[in-house]
């Protein structure tokens, strides 16, 4: 685990390792919800390893919610690379952090000499059984696979529902085609997964 304080912008950007998944906490010291949401963030932190935490007190930091058009803390902004993707609102518990980074680790893990995979991104949300199955389905393949939880991430479930024309999860997006539910047949075809009889 690597979590790391630090005091502008241009740091925070320096400190984003590229070719793995970031996060950055924005969060206000003395502040309960801020408080709350740290607490737990470590909390799930140390049951992990080979994570790339950064923390920012916004009081003392004033430049990096202002380029992302953060309006509230905790914040956990979420990097692929040096690409910003997501954000996190809230205080949330620390098992939810930590399906958020093992889901990333598992996107991250790639085997010698593997072929590449096709881009899969997965909208669900905690509650749903299906997307449960889908994405249980997914790893049992070893098909590495982003998840976002629309029910916290507003801006994304509007995107879904734009693409797909539908609220419903689970949704699939491999390389931009749009599966809705959990169509097994059109899940295998699309990935090349291959079931033996």
């Amino acid at each position: 685990m690597a979590i790391h304080t630090i005091q502008n912008h241009e740091e925070m950007l320096a400190a984003l390792l590229p070719d793995k998944k970031n996060y950055v906490l924005l969060y206000k010291a003395g502040n309960e919800s801020s408080e709350c949401g740290l607490s737990n963030l470590k909390k799930a932190a140390e049951k992990l390893t080979k994570l790339n935490i950064l923390l920012a007190d916004v009081s003392v930091v004033r430049d990096i919610h202002e380029n992302y058009q953060i309006k509230s803390a905790p914040s956990l902004l979420v990097f692929d690379g040096k690409n910003y993707v997501n954000v996190v609102k809230g205080c949330n518990d620390p098992a939810y952090y930590i399906s958020l980074f093992e889901e990333t680790l598992f996107n991250v893990t790639t085997k010698e000499g593997e072929a590449p995979q096709k881009r899969v991104t997965v909208y669900s949300t905690p509650t749903c059984s299906w997307c449960n199955t889908l994405k249980t389905y997914l790893k049992a393949h070893d098909i590495r696979f982003t998840d976002i939880d629309v029910s916290k991430n507003q801006s994304a479930a509007e995107q879904m529902v734009r693409r797909s024309g539908q609220q419903g999860v689970p949704q699939t997006d491999i390389n931009g085609e749009i599966i809705i539910g959990f169509d097994k047949p059109k899940i295998n075809r699309l990935l090349g997964i291959q079931l033996n009889n």
